[in-house]
């Protein structure tokens, strides 16, 4: 049986509670002397938007809470995946303009260092140039081991891992207290320095609570250690005791899994999405029996605009002007002036020569000009409406007098040279195999999602070339391309990517302006227009109820007038609908995390998205391991543990997520990189970093060719330990890889409808059941690739379950 042949458990929140929690963050507790913008009444709610030719920063920005941190989230503010929870609060990165840093300070938010400028993206673009200028000559996912008393202490390790990365030598613990949700105490770990060595002679570390949405999930923290611990030692304040194996995360194994002469290293410079497109298309034709570029069905909006000016200066006598044909298609070419006729009683009048537009203004007696913003913008609609709409701006009542203003070219502001395209956008894969017909088990790999992250891409473009240029020479490949069909998009956001590329580096989102007439439509909103793809999707969604995306159109996670309503999504969902798909890796950047399902969760009260079942989440701990070793096989950099997990319980709720939706709409295992330290690293870093997250995709391949020659068998075990209730003892079951398992008590045959063994808890092991001493169990284990222990039949008469007695062992 496979994992997506069990009942979906999962359960939309009621449209009620989805509207309640949709609600748009309004003005927050200003920030003393901070004054309010020009024409915002002080008491206006404080919206987040850009103002036209700002340049965005990342910036620090410290709230005191979780709770804080949703708020900030519910802003529709542009987060850096950075999430730090240090003494003086939560640290997040945010990627931010003046204007809404402005915005920020007026709501509360204390405001930090500058991390990343313009300037920086502005030299990744020039080192770029000067690239191509010159080429064109830690983990097996142990699980620490539990040393609990006869009578049940109340800390509990959960996880205890040992790295290095880089030079340095780091311990990282997780452990869980009964006390945790309403004591405020940090827990003290005690380490011993090796084997043979008294616990304490390492030294000590404090670790401290995770509280996220007002739940207290479990106490942990990192620390430096100067040698490798085999054991810990946690004393609650109430004074039980906990012990502890450190486990080695990420331990590098001796033997490679590439092959001698194994060819890589293909990337040399970045590529912007006219560059990948064409270069997946040079690969398919070097290779027409190994590879295919298909379009996908859904073409974007394109990297396009109508030509825009706003003239004026303060919103009273603003007159937004937009063409109606696209600025490339003869939008550009139209000017518009506001003529002061020089002479006394003269009405307001509109000529049209060609496509210079000449608005003569209104004079009164005395020849003073007396044309409203309204009037103008009126009189431009009706007297040049085969070329132009005009309006007043935002909404305003538009009564103040404009000025004259002399000719003023129209413009769509797009800086591409004219090999990018400015027509609907196709959309382009790679698709690699020998047999690619849909009878192999399917691998999604899709990057840039988001405009601005430049190297995830280029982790697509370098697995791609290991794949086809090795496949002649290296078995591993040759294994790869037999049994996968691989699906490889190297941007799933063209018109976003051209955009960060050539007009605005920090640009998150695609181009589509969704904002309603009379709202943020005009040239100088342009910066905050589009969708955030990755909110866009169908499963617990901000439509769905749920936390981390924004329902304002300027806000840089806006979801979208609906689910699915971008073709960029809806291609996604096309590629997912596959149903030889199993497997799948969106790639982003940055913070060097890994994740998985579930990405969001409800407020207040974290309402999740259905945990995985045990056995989910033991295959995606241990194929994780396998992936992020990989990557630390290229120069030690190590993903860590605190950082390894499902998105929202190391970073934050990610409402409509492209993960969630192929988890639990389509029963893909899906994980997220998140690539490197920032957006646009300095090209050495970029290539390094896409140099390791290739060889984790190329693992993930390795992974899937696993599960699908996975013909052996699992194997469980009933462990059986005293219990401090009397009359019962405690039972867990142990496995011999991530395998589902279903029980009884009653004597009865365990069947798919029986008790599912289930998780202790979040980022624990499986559950410790208490139960009747001398009680029947009868069970079985599926693993994920839906092989049954013992070739039990749980559907016929078949008898090969597994039979135990919860009896203490004796002698």
């Amino acid at each position: 049986m496979s994992r997506s042949a069990l009942p979906r458990r999962w359960r939309r929140l009621p449209a009620a509670t989805a509207a309640g929690v949709a609600l748009l963050l309004l003005a927050g507790p200003a920030t003393a002397g901070t004054a309010a913008p020009p024409d915002r009444e002080a008491d206006a709610p404080i919206v987040l938007e850009r103002s036209a030719d700002e340049q965005a920063d990342v910036v620090e920005v410290v709230v005191d809470d979780t709770a804080r941190l949703d708020e900030l989230v519910a802003t529709g503010v542009d987060l850096d995946h950075h999430v730090t929870r240090t003494e003086a609060g939560i640290v997040v990165h945010a990627v931010v303009t003046p204007t809404e840093v402005a915005a920020l300070q007026r709501m509360g938010y204390r405001v930090g260092a500058v991390l990343h400028d313009a300037a920086d993206s502005a030299q990744r673009v020039s080192e770029r140039d000067a690239t191509i200028a010159a080429h064109q000559a830690e983990n097996r996912a142990y699980t620490a081991t539990l040393a609990r008393s006869a009578a049940a202490s109340d800390v509990k390790i959960i996880r205890a891992d040992y790295y290095t990365s880089g030079t340095n030598q780091v311990l990282s613990v997780e452990a869980k207290w009964a006390q945790g949700q309403t004591s405020t105490s940090a827990l003290t770990v005690a380490r011993d320095s090796g084997p043979g060595t008294e616990i304490g002679s390492g030294g000590t570390q404090n670790i401290s609570r995770f509280v996220d949405a007002g739940v207290y999930l479990y106490h942990r923290g990192a620390a430096a250690v100067t040698a490798r611990p085999q054991r810990i030692q946690i004393t609650s304040p109430t004074g039980d005791v906990a012990v502890a194996e450190v486990s080695e995360w990420l331990p590098i194994p001796a033997d490679s899994p590439e092959g001698p002469g194994y060819q890589k290293d293909f990337v040399t410079s970045y590529l912007t999405p006219t560059e990948l497109y064409d270069r997946i298309k040079r690969l398919a034709d070097a290779y027409p029996q190994l590879a295919e570029v298909v379009k996908l069905p859904y073409q974007t909006n394109g990297y396009r605009r109508k030509a825009q000016v706003v003239l004026g200066g303060t919103n009273a006598t603003r007159v937004a002007v937009d063409s109606l044909a696209w600025g490339h298609e003869g939008g550009n070419d139209i000017t518009v002036a506001l003529a002061d006729p020089g002479a006394a009683d003269r009405p307001l009048a509109v000529t049209v020569t060609g496509k210079d537009i000449r608005v003569s203004l209104a004079t009164d007696a005395a020849g003073a000009v007396t044309s409203t913003a309204a009037q103008v913008a009126a009189a431009l609609t009706a007297e040049a409406g085969a070329l132009v709409t005009a309006y007043t701006y935002r909404g305003d009542a538009g009564a103040g007098v404009v000025a004259p203003v002399a000719p003023t070219p129209l413009t769509d502001n797009l800086k591409a040279p004219a090999g990018v395209s400015r027509d609907p956008h196709p959309v382009y894969a790679i698709r690699i195999g020998k047999y690619r017909d849909g009878s192999r088990t399917g691998v999604l790999a899709y990057a840039q999602e988001h405009a601005r992250e430049w190297v995830p891409p280029l982790v697509t473009i370098e697995t791609a070339e290991r794949l086809l240029r090795n496949h002649a020479t290296d078995e591993n490949t040759k294994q790869l391309l037999r049994t996968l069909d691989i699906w490889i998009v190297p941007s799933i956001n063209p018109d976003g990517g051209h955009y960060s590329f050539y007009d605005y580096a920090s640009q998150r989102r695609n181009m589509t302006n969704h904002c309603a007439p009379g709202g943020a439509t005009d040239a100088l909103a342009r910066n905050s227009w589009g969708v955030d793809n990755n909110r866009n999707y169908t499963e617990y969604s901000l439509f769905d109820g749920y936390s981390g995306a924004s329902a304002s159109c300027t806000g840089d996670t806006y979801a979208g007038p609906s689910e699915l309503s971008e073709p960029e999504n809806r291609n996604v969902d096309w590629l997912a609908q596959r149903p030889n798909m199993k497997f799948s890796m969106n790639l982003h950047s940055s913070g060097n995390y890994f994740m998985w399902s579930p990405g969001a969760y409800a407020t207040p009260g974290r309402i999740s998205a259905p945990r995985p079942t045990l056995a989910d989440e033991s295959f995606f701990w241990g194929a994780s391991s396998r992936i992020l070793t990989a990557i630390k096989r290229h120069r030690n950099m190590a993903v860590t543990p605190a950082r390894t997990g499902p998105i929202s319980d190391v970073l934050y709720s990610a409402a409509g997520n492209s993960g969630d939706m192929l988890w639990y709409k389509y029963g893909i295992y899906a994980w997220n990189f998140e690539v490197g330290t920032s957006f646009q690293p300095t090209w050495d870093e970029a290539h390094q970093e896409a140099m390791e997250f290739s060889n984790g995709l190329v693992e993930l391949l390795r992974v899937a060719r696993d599960f699908d020659k996975d013909k052996k068998r699992p194997t469980s075990t009933l462990a059986v330990a005293p219990s401090p209730t009397e009359g019962t003892v405690s039972v867990r079951f142990d496995v011999s890889e991530p395998a589902a398992v279903f029980y009884t008590l009653d004597g009865s045959r365990p069947t798919f409808d029986s008790i599912l063994y289930a998780s202790g808890g979040i980022r624990e092991g499986g559950e410790t059941l208490t139960v009747p001493v001398g009680a029947k169990v009868h069970w079985f284990s599926v693993d994920a690739a839906g092989n049954i222990e013992r070739n039990y039949r749980p559907d016929d008469a078949s008898l090969t379950f597994n039979r135990g007695w919860a009896t203490l062992p004796t002698g």
